[in-house]
């Protein structure tokens, strides 16, 4: 019973859905229209379930590049409509249309000049009459068996907002670039915003040894740096010319202790793959993970000119969330 109540509940919201599908339509294309001329903000007003979503549909198309925020209608009527602008949009949700607090607002909202699209169930309410934009998200009936708790209508406008938000990202060509600098936090903006050189080590955390060296100096190097590797340069330069691993000197040390009085020429793995500082960091990842034959856990860093700046480990990419 609880299952199949559970179903029916999905089923109806997601026929109320696809029942927006016809209503994309010339109205929804003057609301979007309407809202890129606007040299203000979008402001999202809607009271109870219908509030709730509204603030889902602010921050949705805050975060796809239209400045836009929520006012709560019964704190407008009380002062806060000194947020509105003649420059502004201000979206009204009420499924009946005939909210109190929504259309106390409406007078208001007219004499201040912003432009009003209205989310609504009933396109002869109150609410859509005094709307320069209907859009209609009417259902033929909730998912609550009483009729009563908002649900699929409430689904409906949220899509409708969502739909509304997707369209206007589409037509400012609004990037994944654009995206991330609006997500700092969270793991896009880390892979699509942080660069080679915020997590490179660099100076005297950049483990070099020159051409001429031994082995045994380049184990050295190694483990004071604690990266696991060293670039290997010119002699009285910096152009970089291989890498060698810890990895390389165990598997050599099979040969013999003798070993490590070799020069890092022999040992070295000579052009390595490389990555500049203003690379992203997602990139670096994708370098070694895409190494041949096998992905590697290093990656030297160099400028322009081939001189090695420094070197990226993988752990530094797993500390930062890139990976």
């Amino acid at each position: 019973m609880i299952i199949e109540q559970a179903k029916k509940v999905l089923e109806i919201e997601a026929e109320s859905i696809k029942a927006l599908i016809p209503k994309i339509n010339g109205q929804f294309t003057a609301a979007v229209d309407m809202i890129l001329e606007c040299q203000g903000r979008v402001i999202v007003t809607g009271m109870g379930k219908s509030g709730l979503v509204g603030k889902k549909i602010a921050a949705t198309l805050a975060s796809t590049g239209t400045p836009s925020f929520f006012l709560h209608p019964a704190e407008g009527i009380h002062g806060d409509l000194g947020m509105v602008t003649a420059k502004d949009v201000v979206v009204a949700l009420s499924y009946s249309g005939e909210v109190h607090e929504v259309l106390s607002i409406l007078p208001s909202v007219r004499r201040i000049g912003a432009k009003i699209i209205s989310m609504t169930g009933r396109e002869q309410s109150t609410l859509a009459k005094n709307s320069d934009i209907t859009l209609d998200v009417a259902v033929e009936k909730e998912a609550c068996p009483l009729g009563l708790a908002p649900t699929a209508s409430t689904t409906a406008t949220m899509a409708m907002g969502d739909a509304l938000a997707v369209a206007l990202l589409s037509k400012r060509e609004f990037t994944r670039e654009n995206f991330a600098l609006f997500h700092p936090g969270g793991t896009l903006g880390r892979k699509l915003l942080l660069t080679v050189e915020n997590v490179m080590h660099s100076g005297e955390e950049n483990p070099i040894i020159e051409i001429g060296s031994t082995v045994k100096e380049a184990l050295f190097v190694i483990t004071d740096k604690g990266l696991g590797a060293t670039s290997v340069v010119e002699t009285n330069g910096r152009r970089l010319l291989g890498i060698i691993t810890d990895g390389d000197i165990r598997r050599s040390l099979e040969a013999g202790l003798e070993f490590l009085n070799k020069s890092v020429e022999e040992v070295m793995t000579k052009t390595p793959r490389t990555v500049t500082k203003d690379k992203l960091a997602a990139q670096a990842l994708n370098i070694m993970e895409k190494n041949s034959p096998r992905p590697i856990t290093v990656l030297p860093v160099v400028d322009e000119a081939g001189q090695s700046i420094g070197m990226i480990h993988l752990t530094d990419l797993l500390r930062q969330g890139v990976v």
